[in-house]
């Protein structure tokens, strides 16, 4: 019976890879993947300080961040509306959502903390980034949409909607930015 390649028909020892080494290698081709695609499809990158994927806002797209709570409701204000738009989720209790760029929020949400615009620049942490207490997930993964980056006065709206209907709550609450990353290009 003959051999075909292998370590064993070329005399080398074969070296099992460890359970974390097999891990991040996975976990960085499925990082490059995303990257690629995300790329392809004309949404921006910035060079992050590790192993993570940062999508960069000011040109083709920016970023509004809620609470998941808001995002809940705005996701709701929108499939009402029959708008399906990305949406990704962030281990640190926020939703984000991306959207056409240069589009100022209203006074309202400048009240609210917890209601952040991504823009100019700024580095937006995407999936499928690993952060210390878990992943940037997709919500609604943009492929479902074509990599349509929806209108920001669409969103911006459904933002407002989902703010009113619950009143004032949420407005005094402090909020750091989880997926913000302060880069310039």
């Amino acid at each position: 019976m003959r051999h075909h390649g292998g370590a064993a028909a070329s005399g080398r020892k074969w070296i099992p890879m460890s359970w974390w080494d097999s891990y991040r290698a996975v976990y960085g081709a499925e990082l490059r993947a995303a990257a690629r695609e995300y790329v392809d499809h004309g949404w921006p990158l910035v060079p992050g300080p590790g192993a993570e994927v940062l999508l960069a806002t000011g040109e083709s797209i920016d970023v509004i961040e809620v609470p998941a709570e808001v995002g809940r409701r705005v996701c709701r204000t929108l499939r009402e509306a029959g708008e399906v738009v990305p949406v990704a989720a962030t281990p640190q209790g926020t939703w984000w959502f991306p959207m056409t760029p240069r589009h100022a929020l209203p006074a309202e949400l400048s009240l609210h903390t917890d209601v952040v615009l991504h823009t100019d620049g700024i580095g937006v942490v995407a999936p499928p980034t690993e952060r210390p207490d878990g992943w940037v997930q997709w919500r609604v993964a943009p492929a479902r949409v074509g990599y349509r980056v929806p209108d920001a006065s669409v969103v911006v709206e459904a933002v407002v909607d989902a703010i009113r209907s619950h009143g004032t709550a949420g407005a005094d609450a402090e909020q750091t930015p989880a997926t913000g990353v302060a880069l310039r290009r």
